[in-house]
């Protein structure tokens, strides 16, 4: 009975709608630019914080390195300002390497060389923006990449500084096409060359920086093809369990104050940054872009309750006469007002819909420009669902109410 009850008062209300075509489309624009810009605003956040949590995790998962020099981040009101300390030499980080012996943790030492170098091969060359890295073998396990083809360098190729080399995705395509492996071929960077043992999977871009145009060579390799007084070296560190991740860089800070020769009452003389440390940063200032993004939807939408009040006062007073005619034929107060305010509730529902798939079509067009998979923010949807429902009942308790105080007598006179 409940169920039949139900479905004539939305049969009676989409009978309405339909007869007041312009005004209630109207009203369900303004409902749909509400929730399209609550649900659109808050998909392009989710967007934007999904972009940077997976260009985070490239960069190395559960990672921290020690460098000489902490990051500058300026981000909305927060700054923080670069310190710079004395440089790393190799012998200090060497001995960090030997000395580090955290179980479940990986290190690894690496220094840039050059930023614009061009790679050759036979007649074909890249652009001049390769950036050239110095590195041991377990650079690739910190920095969270695989190979596609190939090896990493063996023990003895570290040791002596061999000239060999492993390249990006975008070197091995420009110099050798999709068809011959550059695994065992020779390359050329200035007046040196390298035999290639292996070529890295394709990332694309990093929060605007490509690590597909980067070559590896070993690192007593850059010390002695590009090597220059006062070489600056950087230390990273990746632990294979994330609650062991405070503790292993707890230990890695004590052993390098050792190594510093920093005296207990003194400051660090070196900079340890977590990989989480720039997201955790961005993410605090996402939630007050996320903030500000609700309060112009509830807005919106205390605009579209009132709109929607209004259609629904309208509407009980056109249809005074309908509702005497209901009334003398039985219909119980309760009924008239479950039918008015079932109108509203739909009305709002149908405009929730479109400001629903216009917000999920507005939030991935970022995703799309940022070339992330198209996804369905499920919890948005919920919430745009309910606030629909909130700001139906909001609107219609009050024309719903008049509806069914009519006198059944007087509205029957009612022209």
């Amino acid at each position: 009975m409940a169920v039949n009850l139900i479905r004539e008062n939305i049969s009676i209300s989409l009978s309405s709608i339909r007869s007041h075509r312009l005004r209630t489309t109207l009203t369900i624009l303004i409902i749909a630019i509400g929730i399209m810009a609550l649900v659109g605003i808050l998909t392009s956040i989710d967007a934007i914080k999904y972009y940077f949590q997976e260009n985070l995790a490239m960069m190395g998962a559960n990672t921290f390195s020690i460098q000489n020099r902490s990051m500058r981040i300026h981000m909305g009101g927060k700054r923080t300002k670069a310190r710079n300390y004395r440089i790393i030499t190799y012998e200090e980080a060497s001995r960090f390497l030997d000395e580090y012996s955290m179980e479940g943790a990986t290190a690894s030492v690496s220094i840039w060389v050059s930023g614009g170098a061009t790679v050759k091969y036979e007649s074909k060359k890249t652009n001049p923006n390769i950036g050239v890295l110095g590195s041991d073998a377990n650079y690739l396990t910190t920095a969270g990449i695989k190979l596609s083809q190939g090896r990493t360098f063996s023990p003895a190729e570290m040791q002596y500084g061999s000239p060999v080399a492993i390249i990006g995705a975008s070197i091995a395509r420009d110099l050798f096409g999709s068809t011959v492996s550059p695994v065992d071929k020779e390359i050329t960077v200035g007046n040196m060359r390298y035999r290639v043992v292996g070529v890295m999977n394709e990332k694309g871009q990093t929060m605007g920086f490509s690590e597909d145009n980067r070559m590896i060579i070993p690192v007593n390799t850059a010390r002695t093809h590009f090597g220059w007084p006062n070489m600056n070296y950087t230390l990273n560190v990746t632990v294979d369990r994330p609650e062991i991740l405070e503790v292993a860089l707890g230990e890695a800070e004590g052993l390098f104050r050792i190594i510093r020769k920093c005296r207990p009452d003194e400051e660090s003389s070196f900079d340890i940054s977590k990989s989480d440390s720039l997201s955790e940063l961005l993410f605090d200032n996402i939630k007050n872009l996320r903030l500000a993004a609700t309060v112009i939807g509830f807005i919106t939408l205390l605009g579209a309750a009132i709109g929607l009040m209004n259609i629904m006062l309208v509407s009980v007073t056109e249809r005074t006469h309908e509702i005497g005619i209901r009334k003398a034929i039985g219909a119980k107060s309760s009924t008239i007002r479950n039918q008015f305010l079932m109108e509203a509730i739909v009305i709002a529902q149908l405009g929730g819909l479109l400001g629903i798939v216009l917000g999920i079509a507005i939030g991935n067009l970022l995703s799309v420009s940022l070339k992330i998979n198209f996804f369905i923010p499920w919890l948005w949807i919920l919430l745009g669902v309910a606030l629909c429902f909130f700001v139906a009942l909001l609107s219609g308790i009050i024309p719903a109410g008049r509806a069914a105080r009519v006198n059944p007598i007087e509205s029957l006179r009612y022209e």
